[in-house]
């Protein structure tokens, strides 16, 4: 059964070692979402809710002085990205958007400018380091005016923050997709469409018709879900995520 895994624990495993995260750190982290995991589980199906450890040690396969361990183990919720807040505010809010495009802005001075979305953004992080940032990734152009040139923030390859951001768009596309294979009702919209036997420039023609497409829709999505956040009532709890990726390769003949 754990062979079916392959494909999603080799992506796993590439990542580590090139990051250089030994496995025993990889394993002991495992073993407390496995714990929490459990526990969720457990508590679902347990009438009292009451959970032992020496359930959670059947459920996990964990020895029970691990579980005691372990008990305490906090998943650490993703933190909001300033600067993926702030490129999307740009385009959705009319202050510093027209017709839902994202007008040029000048660097200081009051609404709209680039200072003044930053600050609206965050007040922790200079408006200067996170122009420099947006500018380091590609995401801004600098001139006299401050212009967004893409329709999102993508951190610095093998950056820290990149791999936060890995890991938040990855972790809960694999939960909508895990959720999908338990039942969940109504289930999480997840589709692929998936070819072999094309050349490299046909595959290249279909990558930029992609992105193309789905960087329309997610503008679109973003400015709908701007304003249905300003329009929600305090003490809103749901979240959502929506995301799109395209990956290819040579596949070996067999």
């Amino acid at each position: 059964m754990s062979s079916m895994f392959d494909s999603l624990l080799a992506a796993l495993a590439r990542l580590m070692v090139a990051r250089g995260v030994p496995f025993a750190d990889l394993a002991e982290r495992l073993k407390g979402h496995y714990v929490r995991a459990a526990q969720d589980q457990a508590s679902r199906d347990s009438s009292s809710g009451k959970v032992t450890d020496s359930r959670l040690s059947v459920l996990t396969g964990l020895q029970r002085r691990d579980i005691a361990r372990l008990r305490a183990f906090e998943h650490k919720p993703a933190r909001a990205n300033p600067l993926s807040r702030l490129v999307a505010t740009w385009q959705s809010d009319p202050t510093y958007s027209k017709d839902g495009q994202p007008i040029p802005l000048p660097r200081t001075g009051p609404p709209p400018s680039f200072e003044a979305l930053a600050r609206h953004i965050c007040q922790d992080i200079h408006p200067r380091t996170m122009l420099d940032t947006l500018s380091a990734a590609g995401t801004v152009a600098v001139n006299d005016h401050v212009t967004l040139v893409d329709t999102a923030y993508v951190p610095l390859s093998g950056s820290d923050e990149q791999l936060a951001y890995l890991s938040d768009n990855t972790g809960d596309h694999l939960m909508a997709a895990c959720e999908n294979v338990q039942g969940a009702t109504p289930a999480h919209f997840e589709r692929a469409v998936h070819y072999t036997g094309l050349t490299a420039d046909q595959v290249t023609d279909l990558d930029i018709a992609f992105r193309d497409g789905q960087a329309k829709l997610l503008t679109q999505i973003n400015a709908q879900a701007a304003r249905l956040k300003a329009a929600a009532p305090k003490g809103a709890n749901h979240r959502f995520r929506a995301g799109t990726y395209l990956y290819s390769t040579k596949v070996d003949p067999s």
